[in-house]
């Protein structure tokens, strides 16, 4: 295939690939499931033969403060606000009809409302099962008379009464009076409704198995704010993630403009020249477009986190505008440069595919593929551009060496300064968690804070416990039972405290006349917890597979965490216990366990990759070792340089990684003993002033994962210019020449 047909080819096939965007547009999503690989989650949702919900919390009070439980017509007038949520027959307070499957006009389109639990339904439960009607109460004397004397924590109490407990205990704050919940708690009496300013709401959505956009939630809440008396907020775990998930996506968008703008500026000074300026950032815009819509063709999941790759792309893409149009390389000399520096960067980023991170994963994919095609574009489409535009006559006539001597100790005191900048660096890593994905000063973290200081419920966080069993074994049945109890014993557990009683909240498969695990699912009786979210029986092919048990544990201590799984995993192995544990928090802080027992593994085996790759392109052992001890020390000052920006932490790995990657891609331009001449260093300088500028506008964000990475590559991009700088000057290899070919 002659050039021109092949640059028409790629051409043809870039544009076809992102116009599949048309088809298949990207729809970013920002969730556990994206950031997590979570085994025991993802058998639950495999095998579970119920769909998957999610909880998500609202906060209520009302527009003129006071008390609000204690307060009848609040109570009633919550309880008109609950069931209009669900059936749509007011669309002020309504989900829009959302629940109707033949709905047209659905204004949110990716959660469907499951279930809602609510104290005050939870009350209007316990009274009714007392003949009691609390909605047609005009009076609280109507339900508390004749007094229930121990309430609804008494050990006599109905299934209703208990979850009526429940609710209160869990979805009023701390301080409350409790009143006829459970009379024995101090101040409380059988003849008072329970007193609170504010409740909690837990609202079980469904959003198809994949994630959905918890910010709609938040939708609704204000709505339902302005046109009622009530403010409704939209809290937790979930809605911070929704949160993040719209921040990101508003900053990203905004930075991509910007940086195409000052990236084509900087050509345009850098090159003198707009046409080759010009040329690149459409080349680059083409490369992101294909990547894109390639991607969405073959069913990536893209999550907000991989928008950041976008400016990284560009950035790295206009190093041969550069090495091609200013400087004193030939071309067959430009060429191998930028191959090695292709490869090497896309060796060390590679090792980011075996995280136990799928986040890091997913990114590292994207900016692999990202810096490959940047490659492709240079290389088969803009090469002869680039040199058709060089201009040869400056070229010769400018050309004067930097040294005509040798440097040879700025390399090694540049080595030194990198290590001393490890050396100096605490230990010490940051547990993944949502509070990573929003600003220090978000007003979603100050709420969370305090929500987790009134309510158990915000406080605590499941961890999964999936053991496998048979449905129709006995013994699998008295080991479950065993399993449950033990967990309860363990200190990280939190516990629902009555005063009288504490009860461990372990949430498993228990029935009084059950002898099976199949039996006991089938008989179980529903409380707050026992709904299709917690609890489950996992089948595969209709037979019992094993048991997921939900266990609630100090949402806010991540060593309690660790330790709960690894007493856990001893307990399943001294008692012969097959299974799986995971969780948000859990899995999490073991990631950040992980990642720091392996850190500096994992920066000497990204140098030993670039080493084993650039020495399988060079065939030169001593430019390979070059570039791979540079790289590994540019590494490990960028990973010390992290604890000043945001904290070293799982979400810094990647970054690390592409750090020591650009340190490859600089350092392989000034491996070769090629003597360094100004327009090498012009070259290189401008090269670096261009991507740093991108990276720049990255850490100007004020989401976390974009303004670290941001920082970090703008950090790792200026030491690998100076090192190569370094490298360069202790070169005496003669002059070459400047001719297009």
């Amino acid at each position: 295939m002659r050039p021109e047909q092949l640059r028409l080819a790629l051409v043809v096939g870039l544009l076809l690939s992102a116009g599949m965007l048309l088809a298949y547009p990207v729809q970013p999503k920002m969730n556990t499931q994206v950031i997590f690989d979570d085994e025991a989650l993802m058998r639950i949702r495999a095998e579970s033969n119920q769909e998957e919900n999610y909880q998500l919390v609202l906060r209520i009070k009302h527009d003129e403060g006071g008390l609000l439980t204690n307060n009848l017509t609040r109570v009633q007038d919550l309880l008109q606000l609950e069931s209009e949520f669900l059936d749509g027959s007011n669309p002020e307070t309504s989900w829009d009809s959302c629940l109707s499957e033949n709905s047209t006009d659905c204004g949110f389109s990716t959660l469907s409302i499951d279930r809602v639990i609510t104290p005050f339904s939870a009350w209007s439960d316990a009274f009714d099962s007392k003949n009691r009607s609390l909605q047609n109460a005009t009076r609280w004397a109507d339900v508390l008379q004749p007094e229930i004397e121990e309430g609804w924590c008494a050990s006599s109490a109905n299934n209703a009464e208990k979850s009526a407990f429940e609710a209160t205990l869990l979805m009023l704050p701390e301080g409350a009076n409790f009143g006829v919940a459970c009379p024995a708690f101090p101040g409380a009496s059988a003849n008072m409704a329970p007193a609170s300013n504010e409740i909690l709401w837990l609202v079980y959505v469904g959003a198809g198995g994949e994630g959905g956009d918890w910010n709609e939630l938040n939708v609704w809440a204000d709505k339902v704010s302005e046109n009622t008396d009530y403010e409704i907020s939209a809290a937790g775990v979930n809605m911070m993630y929704g949160k993040a998930k719209a921040l990101a996506e508003a900053e990203l968008l905004l930075v991509i403009i910007p940086s195409v703008l000052l990236l084509g500026l900087l050509l345009t000074i850098g090159l003198r020249d707009w046409q080759t300026a010009a040329a690149t950032i459409c080349g680059v815009s083409l490369v992101i477009g294909a990547e894109l819509g390639l991607l969405s063709l073959f069913g990536f999941e893209f999550s907000v986190l991989d928008g950041i790759a976008l400016p990284i792309i560009m950035g790295v893409a206009v190093d041969g505008a550069y090495w091609y149009s200013r400087s004193s390389r030939n071309r067959d000399e430009v060429r191998s440069m930028l191959f090695v520096a292709m490869v090497t960067t896309v060796g060390a980023v590679s090792l980011a595919l075996f995280s136990p991170i799928r986040a890091q994963r997913s990114l590292g994919l994207v900016m692999a593929i990202g810096i490959i095609l940047d490659w492709v574009m240079t290389r088969y489409l803009l090469e002869d551009f680039y040199l058709r535009r060089r201009n040869v006559r400056i070229l010769e006539t400018d050309i004067q060496t930097q040294n005509k001597t040798p440097t040879t100790w700025a390399w090694p005191i540049a080595l030194l300064l990198l290590a001393s900048i490890t050396i100096m660096a605490p230990p010490g890593v940051s547990v993944l968690n949502v509070e990573q994905f929003l600003p220090e000063d978000d007003p979603a973290l100050a709420e969370m804070e305090e929500l987790q200081s009134k309510y158990v419920l915000a406080s605590s966080t499941v961890t999964w416990v999936v053991v496998d069993v048979e449905g129709d074994s006995e013994d699998d049945y008295r080991m479950l039972q065993d399993l449950q109890q033990q967990l309860g014993y363990h200190p990280s557990v939190i516990s629902l405290e009555t005063g009288m009683l504490s009860t461990p909240m372990v949430v498993g498969l228990t029935s009084e006349n059950a002898t099976t695990v199949d039996e006991a699912a089938s008989q179980r009786n529903e409380t707050i917890f026992l709904d299709g979210s917690l609890a489950q029986r996992l089948q595969i092919d209709g037979k019992t597979s094993g048991v997921a048990i939900a266990v609630f544990i100090d949402g806010q201590n991540s060593e309690a965490a660790i330790q709960f799984v690894e007493d856990v995993e001893a307990l399943f192995e001294n008692n012969g216990i097959t299974g799986a544990i995971g969780g948000d928090l859990a899995t999490g802080a073991k990631a950040a366990k992980t990642f720091e027992e392996t850190r500096i593994t994992q920066i000497l085996s990204a140098g030993v990759v670039i080493f084993m790759v650039a020495f399988a392109v060079l065939r030169n052992p001593t430019q390979a070792a070059r570039i791979a001890i540079g790289s590994v020390a540019i590494g490990a000052a960028v990973d010390g340089m992290a604890t000043m920006f945001g904290g070293r932490g799982v979400n810094t790995a990647l970054a690390v990684l592409l750090g020591m990657g650009f340190a490859a891609d600089y350092l392989s331009h000034s491996s070769a003993n090629h003597r360094p001449t100004r327009l090498d260093m012009s070259a290189r300088w401008w090269a670096a002033i261009s991507s740093v500028s991108v990276f720049f506008l990255l850490a100007l964000t004020t989401f976390p994962p974009a303004k670290n990475t941001g920082q970090l590559l703008s950090i790792s991009i200026l030491f690998s210019a100076v090192l190569a700088t370094c490298l360069a000057m202790i070169h005496t290899g003669e002059y070459r020449g400047t001719g297009e070919e």
